[in-house]
């Protein structure tokens, strides 16, 4: 068991009312700390992201290459709204895994959909305990989706093991009259399985058995 590096920014919004503004544009309920998925209007996800709450503001840990995407979205729907957004990535390593190690103090741990995270000052110099090739085959075992593999901005939440980040009854937000509508009509397109290689069009591919988004009839 063990810790692998996510490659992650993170996010400080500060502000009036910064989980009612997260929540009005992601797909889960958020309330407080959990994980939400930011969607365009056709429902392609923009970012997956963890809201963590710090004191009375928020900080956002999302999937470095998305960063630039999240960061228009955000901005563009601010709207005069007292809140402002700053990028903390600099100070900040983020790792992901079982969370089985004790972590240096100053750590932030968060229960994360994808595993526990740690979040730590850079000043400390944590070192992951865990290669990619682990955090895969742990992921592969537990048929967990993950940036870089299932998840991308081609592809819709509910199409990738996501649905969990899809919340039911939540109200208006960006994309969600499409999920709504596949829900409702069960095309959901995809379903994350684990299968024995060789595997065709794999996700994620282990020693032994990979991941793979098999289309649903």
């Amino acid at each position: 068991m063990g810790m692998a590096r996510h490659d992650a920014y993170a996010l400080l919004l500060q502000g009036t009312n910064v989980l009612d503004f997260i929540n009005g544009l992601s797909t889960n309920l958020v309330t407080g700390s959990c994980t939400t998925a930011f969607t365009n209007r056709a429902a392609q996800i923009i970012d997956v992201c963890e809201v963590v709450p710090v004191g009375s503001n928020v900080a956002l840990i999302g999937y470095l290459p998305h960063k630039d995407g999240l960061l228009s979205h955000l901005s563009e729907r601010i709207l005069g709204q007292p809140i402002s957004i700053s990028d903390i990535s600099a100070l900040n390593d983020v790792f992901i895994g079982t969370g089985d190690s004790a972590p240096p103090e100053g750590t932030t741990v968060h229960q994360s959909y994808f595993g526990t995270m740690y979040i730590v000052p850079t000043r400390v110099k944590w070192a992951e305990t865990w290669s990619q090739s682990e955090w895969n085959e742990h992921r592969i075992a537990n048929e967990i989706p993950f940036y870089g593999h299932e998840i991308s901005t081609t592809v819709h939440p509910l199409g990738c093991a996501l649905g969990d980040l899809v919340h039911p009854q939540k109200g208006c937000y960006v994309g969600q009259e499409v999920l709504v509508r596949m829900r409702s009509r069960g095309k959901l397109g995809h379903r994350l399985v684990r299968r024995i290689n060789p595997v065709t069009k794999a996700t994620t591919v282990g020693r032994n058995e990979s991941l793979v988004l098999e289309r649903i009839q």
